[in-house]
């Protein structure tokens, strides 16, 4: 079995840092990815992360994700809201599937309330920050373990 974990990121995660800190905290995209490799790497699992502001390159990684990698953790950003194709890419994906933002969208304006994305995860972490990264590792670690 793979030990690959998929972290994908999506549109303006990139300017995770600079964007909105009272919402999204000072640290950067590349800080998040390191905590989620830190902790990945304490279960003997790695990541591959890749961030796009296209929802069809997220599409591209899930799909090629299928049968190469154990899991999918994604912040969709964004595309959360709206994007049923997305949905559907991670439905047709086999591992674990998490859910992550940094943010709680069900405390901020009505239309983040649903998520598209949310019936096809295994579990959704929200609100908790940068920690968000290391819980959703955490949470796929004891997965692949049963």
């Amino acid at each position: 079995m793979s030990s690959t974990i998929l972290l994908l990121s999506g549109p303006n995660l990139n300017l995770l840092g600079d964007r909105e800190p009272e919402v999204y905290g000072t640290d950067t995209l590349d800080d998040h990815v390191a905590t989620a490799a830190t902790t990945a790497e304490r279960h003997g699992l790695s990541v591959e992360h890749h961030q796009s502001n296209d929802e069809g390159v997220i599409i591209g990684h899930i799909h090629r994700a299928r049968r190469r990698c154990a899991a999918i953790i994604v912040n969709p950003g964004a595309f959360t809201h709206y994007s049923w194709a997305i949905h559907d890419a991670l439905a047709a994906f086999e591992g674990p599937v998490v859910e992550l933002h940094l943010s709680n969208p069900n405390a901020r304006e009505p239309w983040r309330h649903t998520s598209v994305v949310s019936p096809v995860a295994t579990g959704t972490i929200v609100g908790f920050g940068g920690h968000g990264y290391e819980l959703a590792v955490e949470a796929v670690a004891r997965l692949l373990s049963r």
